[in-house]
């Protein structure tokens, strides 16, 4: 029996839970546009892949070098969800999922870790996320909350570690050093992350 059931067959309860998790999302959504967040890129489009680091387009389209930490965010969500609600509902847990990655986007836009970024990561030049791109962060933690659901754990946990030690190879970041880096800096992996540019 699949650990997903279809959304016909889901339960009236775990609709709330849905309709619960959704609010959520739009209510960072709001939340980020009364913080005065651009809606999308200042360049006026939308791309797909935005593979530049350090450019004025990175945290600005619907995916970038940092989506994978997104993924890993769903991956790490589910597992403490298990941990804390056991017993309740798959779209339960998933509320739970989204009110912390909303609650993380919103505080990542604040001036505060901005600049925090700015100052003690290789995000030299960040200025904050697009909505649009916060958006998509939440779509995929959530892809990546299901996805952990379904899979192996052993495969969960390979996919997570194939994308930090990719991410780490060809940009020099990814969940692990970022998370790192904003909370407690290190000159000798600052310097490493800027000879990459």
């Amino acid at each position: 029996m699949s650990v997903v059931a279809t959304p016909s067959s889901w339960s009236p309860w775990s609709r709330r839970w849905l309709l619960v998790a959704l609010t959520l999302f739009v209510l960072q959504l709001v939340v980020l546009y009364a913080m005065g967040r651009i809606p999308i890129c200042e360049c006026g489009y939308v791309k797909l892949w935005e593979g530049g680091v350090n450019s004025s387009g990175n945290s600005q389209h619907l995916s970038d070098w940092y989506t994978p930490s997104h993924i890993i965010h769903g991956f790490l969500f589910y597992a403490l969800a298990w941990l804390l609600f056991r017993r309740a509902l798959l779209a339960a847990r998933l509320s739970f999922a989204v009110l912390v990655e909303a609650a993380w986007e919103v505080l990542e836009n604040t001036p505060m870790v901005i600049d925090r970024y700015r100052t003690e990561t290789m995000a030299l030049g960040y200025t904050g996320d697009s909505i649009l791109n916060s958006a998509m962060d939440t779509i995929f933690m959530a892809l990546g909350f299901f996805a952990a659901a379904r899979l192996p754990i052993w495969l969960t946990i390979a996919i997570a570690l194939g994308f930090e030690l990719l991410t780490g190879w060809i940009i020099r970041d990814n969940l692990t050093l970022n998370v790192l880096m904003l909370l407690w800096p290190l000159d000798a992996i600052r310097e490493w992350q800027a000879a990459l540019g």
